[in-house]
């Protein structure tokens, strides 16, 4: 079975996962558009665009993804003593292209290339301006030293991608978001692709069935959101790892 090809109508519905995606890890589209309006539906679905340069568009919904519990984020010792340092300062929403562009020039992959292309870059850019995605900068002085940005959709923050420049950049970030969002409403970070990162601070795998349901649950609690207040762009308190031990 060939996969499908959506169109450039960003109102047409995605397919529903079928077994030669499924033996690609979740291949459930090709093709279509990254409009802001396409972009949004996909993630109220659980499913992401993900593609190199000289491939066409093509959308995931993976048979199993990495998940984190915002309130469950390992902190290891040697992390905690560094937090305690409080080395860097953390923003929200203060320089979102720097922070895409700076993950886009990370290599990845076996190749050494990048899936955050110019096309994606502008795509992620509209959205945030629409309000959806968001990013977290973390700075040594005026420098930018990491950073992370993602989608967030109703009260799940899918994470797109992130950066470290300095020790720790990036996991100060993810650990400043959370604490800033979980107690206003944040449920899920969705991490897609599980990495040993992702695994050490304490990410777990669900399957698609599961997140999907976790979705709609959600989605039937329409008044359940992440404030608008929370969302503007802001100073975020450094992470709080608690009293020494």
């Amino acid at each position: 079975m060939a996969i499908p090809t959506l169109t450039h109508d960003p109102a047409s519905a995605f397919p529903s996962p079928h077994p030669e995606g499924d033996m690609r890890g979740g291949l459930i589209a090709q093709g279509g558009c990254l409009s802001v309006e396409r972009l949004q539906r996909a993630y109220r679905q659980g499913i992401f665009p993900w593609f190199s340069a000289d491939e066409p568009i093509l959308w995931w919904q993976p048979v199993w993804r990495a998940v984190l519990f915002p309130h469950q984020i390992h902190i290891n010792r040697s992390l905690r003593k560094f937090l305690r340092k409080k080395p860097y300062r953390v923003t929200l929403n203060h320089a979102f292209s720097q922070v895409i562009r700076q993950c886009a020039s990370v290599p990845r992959g076996p190749g050494n290339g990048t899936w955050i292309t110019e096309e994606m870059i502008q795509a992620y850019i509209a959205l945030h301006h629409a309000g959806t995605a968001h990013s977290v900068e973390v700075w040594q002085g005026e420098q930018l030293v990491g950073g992370l940005y993602g989608v967030l959709s109703g009260t799940v923050f899918a994470g797109e991608s992130m950066f470290s420049l300095q020790p720790n950049a990036s996991k100060v970030a993810l650990l400043a978001l959370a604490q800033t969002w979980q107690p206003v409403g944040l449920r899920l970070i969705d991490c897609q692709i599980m990495n040993d990162h992702l695994e050490r601070l304490g990410a777990f795998m669900v399957s698609r069935s599961e997140y999907t349901n976790f979705l709609h649950e959600i989605q039937r609690r329409k008044n359940e959101q992440i404030p608008i207040a929370y969302q503007t762009a802001r100073e975020l308190i450094f992470p709080d790892v608690g009293n020494p031990r």
